[in-house]
C-alpha cells in the first residue's frame, strides 16, 4: 500500500511494502520502492505476464514464480510467465513500459499504484475476477472490510492479496520493570511513559530518518486512532479537523516528556530495531514480525490491544496491497482466468512462512504456519477488523494518496513534530499546505 520505507525515496507510490520476511529484516520497509528491466508487455506475446516485486527474500520470488508458471489454465486462456521487478525505481519502470506497451498484463506494485495508472486509462477493471472468486466461494473468505478500499465508481480497480498493518507493540519486561500496565488509552499511555523513562526506555519508540516510515505513519495512525484522518470521508483534505489537532497535540506532550526519544527524529530503520532490541523501546507502532525482525523470539516482544483515544475512538493503519491488471494484454478473458488461479494458491507463500504480512483469506489465517504465532492470531483477531487506511476519514483509496504517502509534506510534518518546536495547528497548517501544493483535484 503506500509507503516506501527503502531509502529510495520516489516521491510516488510508496505504500505497501513493508512486506518483508523477518529474515529479510536488513531489507528497508519496504514500501513501494522499485525498478527493474522490462521486458516485452503484457500485450507483446501469447503469455499472460507477471510482474512481481520482491516482498520478502528471494525465496518468496521463487515461491510466486512457481505458481505463475505452473499455471495450467483451461482450453482456450494463455499461460503465464513471470519477471521480477525491483523496488528501486519501480514506478518508473512500470510507466515506461504500459507507455511503450512492453508492460505487463498483471502485477503486484505499489499500494497506490493502480490508482495512478487507472487515470491513466491502462488498468483493466477487476469486477469479473469478484465475480469469479463470489463462485468459487473465495469472496466469502475474505477478512472484513479488505475488498472496499478498491471499488470505485467504474468498478474494482484491483483485487487485494496481502495487508501491511502497524499495530502497537510492547516489551513485557520493561512494564514490569517500571512497574506499570500496559496501555489502554492515551492516558494511561502518558503516564505509563513517564514511569518507563525513569528507567531508561521510550513510551512510544518511532523514527523518521533516511528510508524510514514509521515516523510518517505513526502521525496518521494516531489521528485515526482519535477518529480523524487527512481526508474528508468524501476525500477531500481535512487536515485541520479537531480530532486531528487532538492527536498532534498528544504527540507533542509525548515529546515534550521525553517519552518519544529525542532522538527518533534521525532513526533508520535500523536504529528503530536496535531501540527494540536492545531494551530501549517499550511500546510503539512497527510492522509485523517484531521479534524476528529485531532477532528477540523470547516471548518478551509482543502485540498489545489497541488503545483507546480520549474519544473512545480505536483504530490502527493498514496498507492493502493488491494485485492489478491492465489493459494491454493479449486476452483480458485470460488475464482475469490467470488471477483467479493466483488467489487461489496465495495460501502456499504463507504455508512456506514466506510472508512477513496479513493474508486477505481467513483461511490463510487458520492455517497451523500462521496460526501458531499469538502475535499474528491477535493482529487477526483484534487489530485487522479496526485499521483504517490512508484514505481515513473516508475507505475508498485514490491516486492522491500516493501524494500523501510519498511526497515531502508528510515527511516535514512528521519532523516537525517529532522535534517538538512547534504547536499542533501550526505544525497541521504547514502540513496541509504543503498537501495542497501537490494533491490532485
Amino acid at each position: 500500500m503506500f509507503n516506501k520505507s527503502s531509502a529510495a525515496s520516489s516521491a510516488l507510490s510508496r505504500r505497501g511494502f513493508l512486506g518483508l520476511t523477518a529474515a529479510a529484516a536488513s531489507v528497508p520497509l519496504l514500501a513501494a520502492c522499485g525498478g527493474g528491466s522490462a521486458s516485452q508487455g503484457g500485450g507483446a506475446s501469447g503469455v499472460i505476464k507477471l510482474w512481481d516485486m520482491p516482498w520478502a527474500t528471494p525465496a518468496y520470488n521463487d515461491a510466486a514464480k512457481k505458481i505463475a508458471e505452473g499455471y495450467a489454465p483451461a482450453s482456450g486462456n494463455l499461460k503465464a510467465s513471470y519477471q521480477t521487478i525491483q523496488w528501486n525505481n519501480f514506478y518508473q519502470t512500470f510507466s515506461s513500459a504500459i507507455a511503450s506497451k512492453t508492460g505487463p498484463a498483471v502485477s503486484t506494485g505499489g499500494g497506490f499504484q493502480a490508482f495512478q495508472f487507472e487515470k491513466q486509462g491502462q488498468i483493466a477493471y477487476a469486477d469479473k475476477v469478484i465475480d469469479q472468486l463470489k463462485s468459487n466461494g473465495q469472496f466469502d473468505d475474505f477478512l472484513p472490510g479488505v475488498l472496499e478500499p478498491f471499488k470505485s465508481d467504474k468498478g474494482y480497480v484491483a483485487v487485494p492479496w496481502q495487508l501491511d498493518m502497524r499495530v502497537m507493540w510492547y516489551r513485557k519486561s520493561l512494564f514490569e520493570q517500571a512497574g506499570v500496565e500496559v496501555p489502554k488509552d492515551w492516558a494511561s499511555l502518558l503516564e505509563a511513559g513517564k514511569k518507563l523513562k525513569t528507567i531508561g526506555a521510550f513510551g512510544f519508540a518511532t523514527g523518521s530518518g533516511a528510508g524510514n516510515n514509521i515516523g510518517n505513519h505513526s502521525m496518521i495512525m494516531m489521528m485515526v486512532n482519535n477518529g480523524g484522518g487527512v481526508f474528508s470521508k468524501d476525500g477531500e483534505l481535512d487536515v485541520m479537523n479537531d480530532r486531528n489537532v487532538e492527536a498532534i497535540e498528544f504527540l507533542l506532550e509525548l515529546v515534550s516528556n521525553g517519552i518519544i526519544d529525542p532522538a527518533s527524529v534521525s532513526y533508520t530503520t535500523e536504529n528503530l530495531n536496535a531501540m527494540w532490541k536492545d531494551k530501549k523501546a517499550a511500546f510503539g507502532p512497527y510492522v509485523l514480525g517484531v521479534p524476528q525482525r529485531v532477532g528477540d523470539t523470547s516471548g518478551d516482544i509482543v502485540v498489545a490491544s489497541p488503545i483507546a483515544g480520549p474519544h473512545g475512538d480505536k483504530g490502527g493503519l493498514v496498507f492493502p496491497n493488491n494485485i492489478m491488471m491492465y489493459t494491454n494484454t493479449p486476452s483480458q478473458e485470460s488475464s482475469e482466468a490467470f488471477l483467479v488461479h493466483y488467489m487461489s494458491q496465495l495460501k502456499e507463500l504463507w504455508k512456506q512462512k514466506l510472508m512477513n504480512a496479513l493474508p486477505v483469506f481467513k483461511s490463510i489465517t487458520e492455517l497451523p504456519e500462521f496460526s501458531s504465532d499469538p502475535n499474528n492470531v491477535k493482529i487477526v483477531k483484534e487489530w485487522q477488523p479496526i485499521a483504517k487506511t490512508f484514505a481515513s476519514q473516508g475507505t475508498v483509496l485514490n491516486d492522491n494518496l500516493a501524494v500523501l504517502d510519498g511526497g515531502q509534506a508528510l515527511n516535514q510534518f512528521t519532523q516537525t513534530v517529532l522535534t517538538g518546536k512547534t504547536d499542533a495547528k501550526s505544525a497541521l497548517q504547514a502540513f496541509e499546505s504543503g498537501l495542497k501544493s501537490v494533491i490532485k483535484k
